[in-house]
């Protein structure tokens, strides 16, 4: 499948790897103008381009690389097109397709994508694909980058210590490692001392400011409190928290340059 970089009209444009998370914001763009974004890359396209998006693993056949090393990820697994004045996503490979609070996408299903922030996860075997979505909502969004926040922040905003944890913890999901767990504590603790050497982090403070994290959300999301997981609990309840806030937005790639900090 060949497609140039920008059509004449500028209606269809390629977005680079570089373009970062799509929950953090897109620049000013027409209304009902969708953006896409995989691990390698995506794709920006206008309303009336008359243009439909195909995603999957194998990239010269797709315009949205997603899954590209997992061959139980379909080739061309599904496709984004304008009808009438919605944004319809079809499933057409033979995995699920997760989107936070709406049923799983099954092969064979369509469903309308809303006018917001979406992360879609294609539900492999071993691992989740995550692909984003993003439909530029009105005038308002993009008058200055980034400024329209896509998250609820009565349920899913972090402070600085949090996000800072948290972003420790589940940096294997941030950094879309195969079958990715979060860190023990030990190994959080560790980072921290990295990063902040004269706070004096150890396993019980990371796993303090994590508590209090689960607590919060926990009358909205499911199984990130201890009573609510039937034993041996492993990494469950911290897997579900990481889900949960990846899902919400609360977390993003974005996140990973506060571990950027003084080398070892």
């Amino acid at each position: 499948m060949t497609l140039t970089a920008q059509n004449p009209a500028s209606r269809v444009q390629i977005l680079p790897r570089e373009t970062g998370s799509l929950a953090a914001g897109i620049p000013p763009a027409q209304p009902g103008t969708l953006f896409v974004m995989g691990p390698e890359g995506g794709m920006r396209v206008a309303p009336d381009a008359g243009f439909e998006v195909v995603f999957g693993r194998c990239e010269p056949d797709v315009h949205v690389c997603v899954g590209g090393s997992d061959t139980h990820v379909s080739r061309r697994h599904g496709r984004i097109v304008r009808e009438q004045s919605r944004w319809v996503l079809y499933n057409s490979g033979r995995l699920a397709i997760r989107m936070s609070g709406a049923p799983l996408l099954l092969g064979g299903h369509r469903t309308e994508l809303p006018v917001s922030y979406t992360a879609l996860f294609i539900v492999a075997p071993r691992q989740e694909h995550l692909m984003e979505v993003r439909i530029a909502a009105g005038p308002g969004e993009g008058q200055g980058r980034y400024e329209d926040p896509t998250h609820d922040p009565d349920l899913f905003e972090l402070d600085e210590v949090e996000r800072l944890v948290l972003a420790c913890l589940g940096q294997r999901y941030l950094r879309r490692e195969p079958w990715p767990q979060p860190l023990t504590w030990e190994q959080a603790a560790d980072e921290l001392r990295r990063l902040r050497p004269r706070e004096r982090w150890n396993a019980k403070r990371a796993a303090r400011v994590v508590e209090k994290v689960r607590k919060q959300l926990s009358p909205a999301v499911d199984g990130i409190l201890e009573r609510d997981v039937p034993p041996p609990l492993g990494n469950t309840i911290n897997h579900n928290l990481i889900t949960a806030l990846l899902l919400g937005t609360a977390l993003t790639v974005d996140d990973l340059e506060l571990l950027d900090g003084p080398s070892r």
